[in-house]
């Protein structure tokens, strides 16, 4: 769970660098969140008003309500995140613009969260799996 929120601690910064695991488990966070807010609202469902017309229930507003406040939240951490993994890559933050990029920028920024980090210390930094540099099986 620590490495989950740990995007929401480092919440506005944008320096160092994040290991792969910190990304994708704030993505597993994020997607688990929004299936429990999706899971409310369709438990709230449509339900027959005094007219009998089909309205929204009450749990659907609740649902829909959390997810934007989430989802609102969740903007700056996710693309301070984004560009410290792209720090561990010893690549520009601006890197994130490329998923702009009609059709082909999500899948090209995917591709790049999933590339291993750079090994030792770069220039954003020591590296996150090993910030003494000492190598265990030398």
């Amino acid at each position: 769970m620590e490495w989950m929120l740990m995007p929401y601690r480092r919440y506005a910064d944008f320096s160092g660098r994040s290991q792969r695991k910190e990304y994708w488990m704030f993505v597993l966070f994020s997607l688990l969140v929004t299936m429990v807010c999706m899971a409310v609202m369709f438990a709230g469902g449509m339900s027959l008003d005094e007219s009998g017309q089909a309205a929204p229930g009450i749990l659907f507003w609740l649902g829909l309500v959390v997810l934007v406040i989430f989802a609102v939240g969740s903007i700056i951490p996710s693309i301070a995140v984004q560009v410290r993994r792209f720090h561990d890559q010893d690549k520009s933050g601006w890197m994130v613009l490329i998923g702009f990029i009609p059709y082909v920028g999500g899948l090209i920024v995917f591709i790049f969260m999933c590339l291993e980090g750079t090994r030792g210390a770069n220039r954003f930094g020591a590296d996150p799996k090993n910030p003494t540099n000492s190598d265990i099986f030398a």
